[in-house]
């Protein structure tokens, strides 16, 4: 599915949210677009020419197998006889591993294989002997007093649940795609029984479908829920990081028409943000489904408040991706794997449910793909947003109408003081960056002035000058000379 955004808003055309076969039923970018009939048509050919070639090739490595046994059997002398013997072991074990492969990939394998499963079912499993949780056993019993109003198919329905509940148990070494299959496959060919052979109508058709999900789901939650065979968890975390990477998105850059100054609209957000969190503590995927399908009617209603009009389907897009964005919900991607996989796949296909989680599947690819342009911004801004550098400027705090939280008022108060000081901050190391700069280039500058002077004006350093000699020292005519006067003192 494509997604496309505008100067006006994020504009999904509703054809693209229908199955890309055309057949009239709601897609999901968990089936690369298809609706689940159509997905499991395209499933089942996939895995039909995957088996078919599994089995060419098993076919081919055992004629090669033999046609080399052959040919060094028939070249005399050519190895010696403990070498042939081991050529003939390992080709035998080769041809029967080649044997196994094709027998698991025939019809009789896979024939024979359900009617053990069936006969092993009727031996009693650990796993219904187990402690069941309070929810486990609330549901086993609303199931059954539901199975009383149907009289004479309700105990087939409910020998077909403990069969099938008893077939899961001994295929959880398989994939989640294998055992989502299993549980599709029991889906159908129970609604198609009571359609057909009990002449059940469809109002009462749907209704049994989702007793007999909510009974089994409850049993295989944990097992079947975020495995750690797949990579479901890790999505999570990308999936979190990311929301927390875009806090700093506002309604005005998803053009979202929502007031949260009403406050009605404001009890209105919060209530979708509150149903889209609370989905994560649901087991059945028809409970999760209803925490959606209430977080898109509060949305609407927000929506028909702020504009005093109904809602559109170009309104409650962008409004649904500021609700996730605001909210983060709790293992996003794993709930909507589930959800894919252990659903009745008519809840998916069509109704408000169907619909309702399709945008939620768009929601989250268009959250995983938002770039500049998305929110009509620059890529300077959106790279300074998403590295924390800096925030879109908040709303003053003398534009907040009397009726705001005083604790909203004052958090967005701080933000807009860390955003000043984060600014000055920032001007403060480029301030001292440039000071340092000038201060290496006056030192260097005063360095080769001096140098300049010293080679133009070298300083020369005369030698020692010698010590100077008494006056008459070599006036010898002058030792004839009397002797110099001396004072005396003389008695009175």
């Amino acid at each position: 599915m494509s997604l496309k955004s505008e100067r006006r808003g994020i504009h999904v055309d509703q054809s693209e949210l229908l199955c890309k076969k055309g057949c009239g039923y709601y897609g999901n970018p968990a089936w690369q677009g298809f609706c689940s009939k159509c997905w499991r048509e395209e499933y089942h050919k996939a895995r039909q020419k995957q088996i078919q070639d599994d089995w060419e090739l098993a076919e081919r490595l055992q004629r090669e197998e033999e046609e080399a046994y052959a040919s060094s059997q028939s070249t005399p002398g050519a190895q010696s006889l403990t070498f042939s013997k081991f050529e003939e072991k390992k080709s035998n074990e080769k041809t029967r591993k080649v044997t196994t492969v094709k027998k698991f990939f025939s019809a009789s394998s896979r024939t024979g294989a359900k009617k053990a499963e069936i006969h092993e079912a009727k031996a009693p499993s650990p796993s219904i002997n187990r402690q069941v949780s309070i929810e486990t056993d609330r549901a086993s019993k609303e199931f059954i007093e539901f199975l009383r109003t149907c009289h004479k198919s309700g105990q087939e329905i409910y020998k077909q649940c403990k069969m099938f509940l008893e077939a899961m148990h001994h295929k959880r070494e398989l994939s989640i795609e294998e055992q989502s299959e299993c549980a599709q496959d029991f889906y159908q060919n129970v609604a198609e029984k009571l359609q057909t052979r009990s002449k059940v109508s469809p109002e009462k058709v749907e209704k049994t479908m989702d007793q007999i999900e909510k009974y089994i789901m409850t049993r295989l939650y944990k097992y079947v829920f975020c495995p750690e065979t797949t990579d479901d968890e890790k999505k999570d975390l990308v999936v979190q990081k990311r929301i927390r990477a875009l806090h700093w998105v506002t309604p005005q850059m998803l053009c979202v028409p929502v007031n949260e100054e009403i406050p009605e609209v404001s009890d209105m957000v919060v209530k979708a943000i509150t149903d889209i969190i609370e989905m994560d503590s649901k087991r059945v995927p028809r409970d999760k489904l209803a925490c959606i399908t209430q977080c898109s009617k509060h949305i609407f209603s927000a929506i028909k408040i702020t504009k005093n009009e109904p809602a559109s389907a170009d309104d409650f897009l962008p409004t649904l991706i500021y609700i996730v964005l605001k909210g983060n919900p709790p293992r996003l991607q794993s709930n909507i794997q589930y959800i894919t996989r252990f659903c009745n796949p008519s809840r998916l296909m069509t109704g408000e449910d169907g619909y309702y989680f399709t945008n939620l599947c768009c929601a989250v690819a268009f959250i995983e793909k938002l770039d500049a342009q998305s929110l009509n911004l620059s890529q300077e801004d959106f790279d300074r947003y998403m590295s924390g550098q800096t925030s879109p400027k908040k709303q003053e705090s003398e534009n907040w109408s009397s009726d705001v939280c005083l604790g909203v008022k004052q958090m967005y108060k701080n933000l807009d003081l860390l955003s000043q000081l984060n600014e000055r901050q920032e001007r403060i190391v480029s301030e001292a960056k440039k000071l340092e700069k000038d201060l290496i280039d006056w030192t260097d500058g005063i360095t080769k002035e001096v140098q300049d002077i010293v080679e133009k004006y070298p300083l020369e350093i005369k030698p020692k000058n010698q010590p100077l000699a008494a006056i008459d020292s070599e006036n010898v005519e002058n030792d004839k000379l009397p002797p110099p006067l001396q004072p005396q003192v003389y008695a009175g």
